[in-house]
């Protein structure tokens, strides 16, 4: 069994947090809900569940990547979970998967990140914290419907938005992992170059070869256009929010810490498009 484990091992970042370790020569224990979801991972799998969160699971783990749960019913209360286990089973070190600005973000979406690192602080055991910026990603799942519209629309005015792509945040759980010395640090973390909306639509106009532009509304006409797109309207609120408070600067940060912890620059956005696309 490796010394480290990997929770939400099946999810997107999951999965590329393991290849990252892998690449490193190193196999971590994947811990998921559904081990047959795993079998294609290529590493020891176990049953676990933050709901449950059994430290039998967790015997012989040193350091456990806690990747924040995408379930948003109770995920305070489920990472509270899992950190209870990992007491119980004597883990050595919890890296946690926080958001940009931890406590001092305004976003809704930031409320169980706070939550959690209040607990980790609880808890007593040594912590990581990496406060993950925006996915490029998370842009680009919209993309066929946005060019064919011709419009991207968010809340986020003229508000820019330092965002990387997600195997660079995946690295940077690999190189925080290995490396005990990261042990009681928290870094901000975010792509070296911020983009506003109009710099999106921008790159994926020239991406794409069709006309784009960025139609930035109201938060509340935002989230129901996400709504009217079949997202459910406590979700559609949480990212009409999210993109708001992004207008405010909640999503910038240069201080390049994310680059210089995977020793490489981040994914240019239009990388992330191009692929996507």
């Amino acid at each position: 069994m490796s010394t480290i484990a990997i929770t939400g091992a099946t999810g997107q970042l999951g999965r590329l947090a393991i290849a990252a370790l892998q690449a490193r020569g190193v196999n971590p224990t994947a811990l998921v809900r559904s081990p047959e979801k795993a079998a294609d991972l290529g590493v020891q799998t176990r049953a676990f569940d933050y709901t449950t969160a059994d430290p039998a699971a967790l015997k012989g783990v040193q350091t456990l990547v806690l990747i924040s749960s995408n379930d948003f019913n109770d995920r305070a209360g489920q990472h509270a979970n899992v950190i209870a286990a990992a007491k119980a089973a004597g883990v050595g070190r919890i890296v946690y998967t926080s958001i940009l600005k931890g406590e001092a973000s305004p976003m809704v979406l930031a409320q169980d990140h706070i939550a959690t690192e209040a607990a980790l602080r609880d808890s007593g055991l040594s912590t990581t914290i990496l406060r993950n910026g925006w996915y490029s990603e998370n842009y680009t799942g919209a993309l066929g419907a946005a060019i064919q519209h011709g419009a991207i629309i968010g809340a986020a005015g003229e508000g820019r938005v330092s965002s990387a792509a997600r195997r660079d945040y995946a690295e940077a759980i690999a190189v925080t992992a290995l490396d005990a010395s990261h042990a009681g640090k928290i870094y901000e973390l975010a792509g070296d170059t911020a983009h506003s909306g109009a710099d999106l639509a921008a790159v994926v106009a020239k991406a794409s070869g069709k006309p784009l532009a960025y139609v930035s509304m109201p938060e509340a006409d935002y989230a129901a256009a996400l709504v009217g797109f079949g997202l459910p309207e406590g979700f559609a609120a949480v990212l009409a929010d999210s993109d708001s408070q992004a207008g405010h600067g909640a999503l910038q940060d240069d201080s390049g810490t994310l680059g210089r912890l995977i020793g490489r620059p981040t994914t240019p956005l239009t990388e992330t498009v191009t692929a996507a696309l």
